[in-house]
């Protein structure tokens, strides 16, 4: 007894190290733009290099095994590397699969190294630091600043577009504010990410009631602010499925397969509702009927498209601003975006039909596995339901969230969305039941809260 009660600090420590090291990746993953707006393209370099070094070392010391490994996504970053061979753009390839390549190590890190309640952890910490931060940059800006603020590498002093701004310095003026982000969609929907993993937290008891009144205070309050109409779809579809999960989770065994064919087709109907109804639910959210201007290069995107349809122009995920087509592809008043605006078209532009078909049978099988973790009620004793019940949730509520923001932003395959994925895609195909009794039951509540 003695020894146990020595050696158990001990045994946490590798965690409490882990648990740190995976809130560190998420904060790099999920502050790309904060990085680049703040120190520059060179001082992000540097915080991603650290990051992959940390990574490969933590990857060698708890080494996969192969076969618990999901082989969909391998194929699809497989496919992502050989399409270098017929790239149009080979030195623009070359740069977009060692940045998908590092991304992915990164996640793998993290996924394989810590059971899911501690992932939960590291990646609420890194998400409530974001959104919280993010609305303090904003009332320093506004309070002190009071003028707009560009990146530290952009000089403003000429006039630019107000896409080049960091912050627009609209808080008090009911503007959307676009946060250390520098971007109010992106600072939306990582608002919607904190707004979930908190309260799941929170429902579970592994973080204290202070921290969760916080955290889901400034998350909404980072949603107001925002008013991101690609968030609010994110949210109506999570608020929906969480509906669904909660009905399932209530309905007797026997009768799911019914229960799952009727929301199959309300899930099918209400999409074709969603778009033969588009134009007026936009006019709800103060969107003009071309997506703000989404449709045009929607359009540019397929029209290069068809000219490689079924293995694509090569990888290349975020687009190089100096590699052609890029330079000019998706032009709109001055600024040249460097995104298809739907992550699904930028994987067909980029991989074809067949790197389409992988990546939607990754998120397929994902979307499968999660709707099993979220669904199938795991129990600590007879007719008791484990407060870790509700982290069962959180793999498909991030999975909607993240696939539905992937209609109209690219996010979902680079920086913080792929990693995202990844991270659940390995996790609940690593733990195909769920994580184990031991992860679930003898973790100390202690070493989960921050």
């Amino acid at each position: 007894m003695t020894t146990t009660t020595a050696t158990a600090p001990a045994a946490l420590a590798p965690r409490r190290q882990g648990t740190t090291f995976a809130t560190l990746a998420f904060l790099v993953l999920f502050g790309g733009d904060v990085l680049r707006n703040g120190t520059t393209f060179w001082g992000w370099g540097l915080a991603c290099a650290v990051m992959v070094v940390a990574s490969a070392v933590v990857v060698a010391r708890n080494r996969p095994d192969h076969r618990r490994l999901p082989r969909l996504l391998a194929l699809f970053v497989l496919w992502a590397v050989v399409s270098i061979t017929w790239s149009q753009y080979a030195a623009a390839s070359a740069v977009g699969i060692g940045a998908t390549l590092a991304t992915t190590l990164g996640a793998l890190a993290v996924a394989w190294s810590l059971p899911w309640p501690l992932i939960v952890t590291a990646l609420g910490r890194a998400l409530r630091l974001h959104v919280g931060l993010s609305l303090l940059f904003e009332l320093v800006v506004a309070v002190f600043v009071r003028r707009p603020v560009c990146p530290v590498y952009l000089d403003c002093s000429g006039g630019v577009p107000d896409a080049f701004y960091w912050s627009r310095d609209v808080l008090f003026e009911g503007g959307r504010i676009q946060g250390l982000q520098g971007n109010s969609n992106i600072l939306g929907v990582l608002a919607l990410l904190a707004l979930i993993v908190t309260a799941a937290q929170w429902s579970a008891g592994t973080i204290s009631s202070r921290i969760g009144t916080i955290g889901v205070g400034l998350a909404i309050a980072a949603l107001l602010l925002t008013r991101s109409a690609t968030t609010a779809a994110s949210a109506l579809a999570v608020a929906v499925v969480l509906a669904l999960v909660v009905l399932v989770r209530r309905t007797a065994p026997p009768r799911r397969p019914r229960l799952h064919l009727a929301t199959l087709l309300v899930v099918v109907v209400a999409a074709v509702a969603v778009v033969l109804a588009r134009t007026p639910l936009l006019g709800l959210l103060g969107r003009s009927s071309d997506l703000t201007g989404r449709t045009d290069i929607w359009a540019s995107v397929v029209d290069l498209g068809v000219q490689h349809p079924v293995v694509g122009w090569g990888w290349v995920s975020y687009w190089i601003p100096w590699a052609a087509p890029f330079t000019d592809l998706a032009e709109r008043n001055g600024v040249v975006y460097l995104q298809a605006h739907d992550a699904y078209l930028d994987v067909w532009f980029q991989l074809g039909w067949i790197g389409l078909a992988l990546f939607a049978l990754v998120c397929l099988g994902v979307l499968a596995r999660s709707w099993w973790w979220a669904t199938d009620r795991r129990m600590l004793g007879v007719g008791r339901e484990a407060p870790w019940a509700t982290l069962d949730l959180l793999p498909l509520l991030l999975v909607v969230a993240l696939l539905v923001h992937g209609v109209a932003e690219s996010r979902l395959i680079v920086e913080w969305g792929w990693a995202l994925l990844v991270v659940v895609v390995v996790v609940t195909r690593r733990d195909a039941h769920g994580w184990s009794d031991h992860d679930r039951v003898a973790e100390p509540t202690s070493a989960l809260r921050p």
